[in-house]
């Protein structure tokens, strides 16, 4: 009866070492670095780049402008909850200062991604990839080697991407037609190659003077092209357009501000695909 008592004992021990060490492989195989970002142009770069290594959380809407966000409850947990947040530290993210101090998280790594131009052209997707790469890579040592592997995939595709629409866009003269567009799309509106005369800010800032400066300016350069941005005021341009009798956009600057547009990919070609169907009106 001893030898089968400790017999017995001796198989739960085991059992006991075996489920341990089985318990420790698996949380540390299936763990997760918890990012938060706070728009979706970040989010799809850091989704891309981290596969399954990741799970990521985005805080704003991608069809509303970052500048009038109000923070929730659920928003400050998110961070509190996380090990990275990245965020562009734009003028309009203000919020974001007081989002960290409320999540009290010590163990938070904060990430501002503070880059020149517009996010939507292909140089700046590269640089975001460089700058985004580098921050999982130090989060994560671990994992380092596939986040540039999958970085410089993602890299070939920015670039054969924007070889595919400079193609696409050289056939269709872009240069001589002059635009006025919203000024956070200025940059991306340059890219393309189309003349930009003017731009102009948000609706509120566009008063009765300010507006009959810029119709006035249109019409002397025959401006044929408004472009309106979707998330800082889709219709600031509305009445400019309106006082030109011409065409009058809409542009998105962050993925899945157009349905079917999660990917920066899809919301690149949407845009451009709206730029080359307005020329035809």
């Amino acid at each position: 009866m001893k030898k089968t008592h400790a017999l017995i004992i001796g198989i739960l021990v085991l059992s006991l070492v075996i489920s341990s060490v089985l318990g420790g492989c698996s949380s540390a195989g299936t763990s997760k670095l918890k990012v938060v970002t706070s728009t979706s142009m970040i989010a799809q770069v850091v989704e891309r780049l981290g596969g399954d290594r990741v799970d990521v959380v985005n805080i704003i809407p991608p069809a509303q402008c970052p500048g009038h966000f109000d923070v929730k409850p659920s928003d400050i947990q998110k961070l509190a909850d996380a090990d990275l947040f990245f965020f562009h530290g734009w003028q309009g993210e203000k919020f974001s200062e007081d989002l960290i101090a409320s999540a009290n998280n010590p163990d938070l790594t904060v990430i501002k991604i503070d880059l020149l131009g517009n996010w939507m052209t292909p140089p700046v997707q590269q640089e975001a990839t460089e700058t985004i790469t580098a921050a999982l890579c130090q989060a994560d040592t671990e994992n380092s080697a596939a986040y540039q592997t999958a970085a410089a995939k993602y890299k070939d595709k920015i670039a054969a991407k924007e070889a595919e629409i400079k193609a696409r866009l050289a056939q269709a003269s872009l240069s001589r037609i002059n635009v006025m567009c919203a000024e956070i799309q200025a940059g991306f509106v340059i890219w393309t190659g189309l003349n930009v005369i003017a731009s102009y800010g948000r609706a509120d800032s566009l008063t009765p003077q300010v507006v009959k400066i810029l119709v006035d300016v249109g019409r002397e350069t025959r401006v044929s092209l408004i472009i309106d941005n979707m998330q800082s005021g889709q219709d600031a341009g509305a009445g400019i357009a309106e006082e030109l009798g011409c065409t009058r956009i809409i542009l998105s600057y962050f993925p899945g501000g157009f349905d079917n547009t999660e990917t920066w990919e899809k919301a690149i070609d949407r845009n451009i695909e709206l730029i080359l169907e307005a020329l035809t009106q």
